[in-house]
């Protein structure tokens, strides 16, 4: 018996959610990788439906990564939250492709008292969320450094990274189009997927998260297909490299029957 809660119905996701800005995103394409698809019609996802993959969000202290994470897990915004210690976590249960899939979102604090504490927490993320504020340019700034802190814990190369203004709210239109055209140029330099949300009127944040649950359900396969096809090889070296010790054996044994 599961001891993991149903999926909600507004949790289900039957196609890829699309990016915010074609100027910086991970996945060009309008749809899943076709190994992905083909997989899930096949169910042959492994291990990735009983699995919980991790999302870290980080940056600076009050540019609103809680008040994002509450307003998509929880549909609450709350101006009067206290500023977290160490770190927090919501569960959501997602449905993609007919699979189920978890993510753990860690919600780190931002306070530099509290940032030894966070980042023992880094560890083992899929996906890694930089969170900055639209209305203060100097968090765009620090951006950099919680990726370099975030990324001494996991592999490069292994791991989703997605920069996230919040308070969209607060900025006018020509104010938003110059901050923009800045995360968009960091967004690139880290090789992040760039989106901008307001968690006060949700604007784009239940988007933004289906995009990383999708992005990251995506990458999860295609790496249980990768490992799949790597024991298969295995199998298949070990397959020929007895039968090559077998043929050598017997060749052996009847040179001596000769003699």
């Amino acid at each position: 018996m599961s001891v993991l809660p149903p999926v909600r119905r507004d949790r289900i996701v039957a196609e890829l959610p699309q990016c915010f800005k074609k100027e910086a995103c991970l996945h060009t394409k309008d749809s899943f990788h076709s190994k992905v698809t083909n997989a899930c019609k096949q169910q042959r996802t492994g291990t990735v439906g009983f699995k919980i993959s991790k999302v870290i969000v980080v940056g600076d202290l009050s540019v609103g990564k809680t008040c994002m994470i509450n307003r998509f897990c929880k549909d609450v915004f709350d101006k009067n939250y206290k500023a977290t210690i160490g770190v927090d976590f919501e569960m959501e249960r997602f449905e993609v492709l007919g699979v189920p899939f978890s993510l753990q979102l860690w919600d780190t604090a931002g306070q530099e008292r509290f940032k030894c504490i966070a980042s023992t927490y880094y560890r083992g993320a899929q996906a890694i969320i930089i969170a900055f504020d639209l209305s203060d340019i100097s968090s765009l700034e620090h951006t950099k450094q919680w990726l370099q802190d975030a990324l001494k814990e996991n592999d490069p190369s292994s791991v989703l990274l997605f920069l996230v203004g919040s308070k969209k709210d607060l900025i006018s239109p020509s104010q938003y189009a110059l901050m923009e055209r800045d995360a968009i140029k960091v967004a690139k330099e880290m090789q992040a997927e760039y989106w901008s949300v307001s968690s006060l009127t949700g604007e784009n944040v239940k988007e933004f998260f289906f995009r990383v649950a999708s992005l990251t359900f995506e990458s999860s396969v295609l790496a249980e297909l990768e490992k799949t096809n790597a024991r298969k090889i295995g199998e298949v070296v070990r397959i020929t490299s007895n039968d090559n010790n077998l043929y050598l054996s017997t060749r052996k044994n009847k040179s001596k029957c000769c003699q």
